[in-house]
């Protein structure tokens, strides 16, 4: 059985929630969605920084590789006497 004073109990309990609700938790939620948004934005960021030094690295790899390929065991000789000379 429910006792009468338990219906108002409930409505006023009802009503706090859905204040603590609006007051609490949607800004809350608001503030994490935005936190978000930011964060996938400086991903996004980096990502496209990480992209172009990739890029970089690869164009690098490529014109070394066609030195290797078009110089051929001149090349370590060559690395050789540059070891050797000093840096000055």
């Amino acid at each position: 059985m429910i006792s009468p004073i338990l219906i108002p109990i409930l409505g006023i309990c009802c009503g706090l929630l859905a204040i603590f609700g609006g007051v609490v938790v949607r800004p809350w939620l608001r503030f994490q969605e935005r936190k978000m948004e930011l964060d996938a934005d400086l991903f996004r960021s980096r990502a496209a920084i990480d992209a172009a030094r990739h890029e970089r690295l690869e164009q690098r790899v490529a014109v070394l590789e066609r030195i290797i390929t078009d110089r051929g065991m001149g090349v370590a000789e060559e690395i050789e006497r540059l070891r050797d000379k000093p840096l000055n």
